[in-house]
């Protein structure tokens, strides 16, 4: 006999911050929960390209770690026992009759390249959706890609006493070269303009620190023989070339987002970043919301913060179980109240 599926009540695509917050939230509101992410662990971009990159604006904690704010919201989440559907790309999303159902009820099906997945109701919290670094395009930093030159921070322990190079002007470029100062023997940081795209509090840091900022240079030539010792950068306005003896460079331009397969499951969008929601987080489909950095009202502008990715799942997530308990109301009343009679 085939085993009937469970079919849960709510799934999280993305098991960011915005998704485990969320997770969370919805088994407050005891309802059961599934999280599928592309990833093999939990944790989004703060896991893969941020882990031991300092947050300051997330509340109650002057500052954390990455690393250590996934752990405490992996923590906060596993309460309820959420199932976890990790190292699982969502393909794709549709409507199907609902596993031993009748009259004719259906629900969503995420399908995956490894499973079918039911649920009442689906909140996308794919954070910025698939992403590459950008590319710098320069031949020298192909020959040393991997051999000194890089687009991600592996182990910030790596660049220990070493001279490093920074290239980019956003928050990665600005965090990073923060980050390494006390490690490195020395930092310097190129940007190719004077406007920075980073946090203001970060920019005043680096430019208080005693990391070396050249804004209206760029790269000309990665060096050496067997392995990395010169960059040679020039300026801008005038073409005069610089050459800085370095260990190692970190290519901090950004990246680029898309929202992949997600694109063809007949959501609405607003430019190919974000998917376009109304004031309860709902999408143009029945029963699916989106939270986070992808979530956008087409009448506000992007504010792609973990804060307002909390803010954002939290709405989501309370109006959903309107549509799994029509008739339900939208506030949950206080954690304090909820927690004290699970104790």
């Amino acid at each position: 006999m085939t085993k009937k599926p469970q079919v849960f009540d709510i799934t999280f695509i993305g098991a960011g911050p915005t998704g485990l917050f969320g997770a969370f939230y919805a088994g407050l509101r005891e309802m059961s929960v599934k999280v599928i992410d592309a990833l093999p662990q939990p944790g989004g971009q703060l896991t893969v390209l941020y882990p031991d990159k300092m947050i300051y604006d997330v509340p109650g904690f002057p500052a954390i770690r990455a690393k250590d704010l996934i752990a405490h919201l992996v923590e906060q989440a596993s309460q309820w026992n959420p199932s976890m559907a990790l190292g699982e790309h969502a393909l794709n999303l549709f409507r199907e009759p609902l596993p031993g159902g009748e009259n004719g009820d259906e629900c969503w099906v995420i399908q995956t390249d490894k499973a079918r997945h039911f649920t009442h109701t689906v909140i996308v919290s794919a954070g910025i959706g698939a992403f590459q670094p950008i590319i710098l395009k320069n031949e020298s930093v192909e020959r040393w890609l991997g051999n000194g030159v890089e687009y991600i921070v592996k182990d910030p322990d790596d660049y220990r006493d070493k001279r490093v190079l920074v290239i980019g002007g956003g928050d990665s470029a600005v965090d990073w070269a923060l980050a390494l100062e006390p490690l490195a023997e020395h930092v310097t940081l190129i940007h190719r303009r004077t406007g920075f795209r980073a946090h203001d509090s970060s920019v005043n840091a680096l430019l208080e620190s005693d990391i070396n900022v050249l804004v209206f240079y760029e790269l000309r030539e990665f060096q050496g023989d067997t392995h990395l010792d010169r960059a040679v950068i020039f300026d801008n306005r005038t073409q005069e070339e610089t050459t800085l003896e370095i260990d190692a460079a970190i290519l901090a331009l950004g990246f680029k987002a898309d929202l992949g397969p997600i694109r063809e499951w007949g959501l609405k969008t607003i430019g190919r970043r974000y998917l376009k929601v109304n004031s309860k987080m709902e999408t143009n489909l029945p029963g699916v919301f989106a939270a986070g950095d992808l979530a956008l009202q087409e009448e506000l502008d992007p504010l792609n913060l973990i804060v307002v990715g909390f803010g954002h799942v939290t709405v989501a997530v309370n109006y959903a179980y309107t549509v799994i308990k029509p008739g339900g109301k939208v506030f949950p009343g206080h954690s304090s109240e909820r927690m004290a009679k699970e104790g």
